[in-house]
């Protein structure tokens, strides 16, 4: 190999591994954008069982055609019993009803709970508005404290123009509550120096899965 080459061999490998270095962090950020653009994409699609945030309280019309909706609860890796207070309501498509479900901390202190939720059949979240709900919200409950949790919704009349749901009878919605981790600031987490502590950080993660 000649001298003449030695750099250009040099600047090739440079380029390439510039070139490896900019698609691997574009894969990164990729994946860290791909969370919230597939949340975005499931809200206005209500693709996954995905509910619509509605921004109004009313559908604006109600058929006269009646449709089941069920209400299913879970736990997960959270000392709560967590539960709807009816099973099932029958309305009117279009009609905006408010429902309730009920959540009990079972454990010796202070646990904070968040919910998330679908319905099925999937296809009809996209017809399935909540006008007020307790999903995605960060709620505390003392030990053997009860909350009432309501959820307000209607069924989109719309439901009724789409092939696959125009016979749709019954719609569950289905909420499963897991543990908030509460984490200490960082100045606060350890003992001042000379000091003893046993304080144990309270985290929902050791409650496990």
């Amino acid at each position: 190999m000649s001298v003449e080459t030695r750099p250009l061999r040099k600047n090739g490998n440079r380029i390439v591994v510039a070139v490896c270095l900019a698609f691997f962090t574009g894969m990164v950020g990729m994946a860290y954008a791909a969370v919230p653009l597939y949340k975005m994409f499931c809200q206005v699609t209500g693709y996954g069982g995905t509910t619509q945030r509605a921004e109004k309280q009313y559908a604006g019309r109600v058929l006269d055609r009646d449709i089941t909706i069920r209400f299913d609860a879970n736990t997960n890796g959270i000392p709560w019993q967590f539960e709807p207070v009816a099973r099932s309501v029958t309305i009117k498509i279009g009609e905006t009803t408010q429902a309730h479900y009920s959540a009990t901390n079972k454990f010796d202190r202070p646990i904070t709970g968040r919910a998330s939720f679908n319905v099925q059949p999937e296809m009809a979240g996209a017809y399935f508005n909540k006008v007020e709900c307790f999903c995605f919200t960060d709620t505390t409950l003392k030990p053997g404290e009860t909350l009432d949790m309501p959820v307000v919704f209607y069924v989109d009349p719309d439901i009724v123009n789409v092939p696959e749901l125009k016979d749709l009878k019954t719609i569950t919605l289905s909420y499963t509550m897991f543990p908030v981790e509460k984490r200490q600031p960082v100045a606060s987490s350890a003992p001042a120096a000379g000091k003893n502590s046993n304080k144990v950080p309270e985290s929902e993660a050791s409650l496990g899965g």
